[in-house]
Order: C-alpha cells, then structure tokens, then sequence
C-alpha cells in the first residue's frame, strides 16, 4: 500500500478525532451553560416570590398593635435569601442575573431594618442592629474573617440583627448608607453599631461586649404604652 495514503488516512481520521472534540466540547459547553442559566432563572422566580411576600408581610406588621407583634412574625426570609444568593455566586458566578438579584436582597435587608428598628423602639422588643459593610476577599484580606465572627455572634443573640452590604453593589440606597455613615473602601470592613462607625477588623470579644452594652442602653429607653384596645 502506498505510503501516501496511509498518511492521507491517518491525517483523516485525526481530523476527524479533532472536529469531534471540538463538537463535543462546544456542546458541553452551551448544555452546562443553560443549566446555570435555568438555574438561576428557577432561584431568581423563587426569591421574586420571596421577596414580594416578605414585603407583604411588613406592610401587615407596620400595621398591628403592639400586643400582635412576637419574635416569630420578624422575617425570617432574610437568611433563606440570604442562602440562595450566596448559592448563586458560588456556582453561578457575578453575572449580570446574580448582580441584579443581590440589589433585590440588599433592599429586602434595609426595609426589614427599617421596620424591625421601629417595632423594637414602638413596641419595646428587645433587639439589636448590626450594618456590616464589606467587599471582595481581594480587596479585603479580613473581610471573611470578620464575617465569621458575625456569624459566631448571631448564634450566640438570636435577638440580633446583622445586615450584611457589599460595598460594591450599585444601589442608590446603599450608596445613601454609605455616605451617611461616611464609609469609604480603605477602611473595610466597616460595622455600624447604635450609629457608632467601627472600622477594620473586630473580634468576638469586642462585638460581644458592643452588643451587650446596646441591650443595656433599650433598658434604660422608655418604650411607649400600645393603648390599643378592643372595641368592647
């Protein structure tokens, strides 16, 4: 047999070989990408949901007298949120879906703020508010540390509250907060603790004792009598 054609057939077939790994790969490719795409579709209609019965919820609590409210009604969406955002990072990565989703979460956080400050100051339910800013592990060297601790805390006082932000998040109403408490990237993390600004990073010990401190200073606050009553 010619030596040529032996060559030709051996150039063929690793062409061949080549063109199917590459139609294999291209494949792979666009069937994983619509998976995370579904995927983020399904958590995206979840958290829609989510979200607009949260909202729903405290425009019913803005509205009850005092002797209707209990720990048990405060949103405890916010951590399952919480979870399925952080999912969505994870294996979905920083896309546009996830960017839009984490905007939603951060004003899902700042109205349940709002309104759980003003229960407890109404109502006299003993809590306490943690704003936590922070940004990328890259930028921020303890930022995860400083996460961490705050997890450890809120096992610890079920009664607190910590809201986390991403200081990146292109939000009219976290930039508000921000230069409110005049929080700039050079000093992250950043907590904000009964309007006191703490910058960098803090450990357990001291938050603990921050918090402590904050209890004391609702028991000393005079918390206004609900004279609702029911019409007899």
């Amino acid at each position: 047999m010619n030596s040529n054609n032996i060559d030709w057939k051996k150039y063929l077939i690793v062409l061949l070989i080549t063109v199917s790994l590459f139609i294999s790969a291209s494949y792979l490719s666009n069937y994983f990408g619509d998976r995370k795409i579904n995927q983020l579709k399904t958590i995206q209609d979840k958290i829609a949901i989510d979200i607009l019965s949260s909202e729903t919820q405290f425009s019913l609590l803005s509205e009850l007298s005092c002797k209707n409210i209990s720990d048990s009604v405060f949103s405890g969406e916010l951590e399952e949120l919480g979870n399925k955002l952080t999912w969505s990072q994870n294996n979905l990565g920083n896309t546009e879906e996830v960017s839009y989703l984490k905007k939603y979460y951060s004003l899902l956080q700042i109205k349940d703020y709002l309104l759980t400050k003003k229960i407890s100051e109404r109502c006299g339910v003993k809590s306490a508010f943690i704003l936590y800013f922070y940004t990328t592990a890259a930028n921020c060297s303890v930022c995860e540390q400083e996460s961490l601790v705050l997890s450890n805390l809120r096992a610890l006082y079920p009664e607190l509250r910590v809201y986390s932000f991403d200081y990146s998040t292109d939000l009219s109403a976290v930039v508000s907060m921000l230069q409110i408490y005049k929080i700039k990237d050079t000093v992250l993390p950043a907590l904000v603790i009964d309007d006191e600004v703490l910058t960098g990073f803090h450990d357990l010990s001291d938050l603990e004792a921050r918090i402590k401190e904050s209890f004391k200073l609702q028991g000393t606050i005079s918390v206004p009598v609900d004279n609702t009553k029911k019409s007899s």
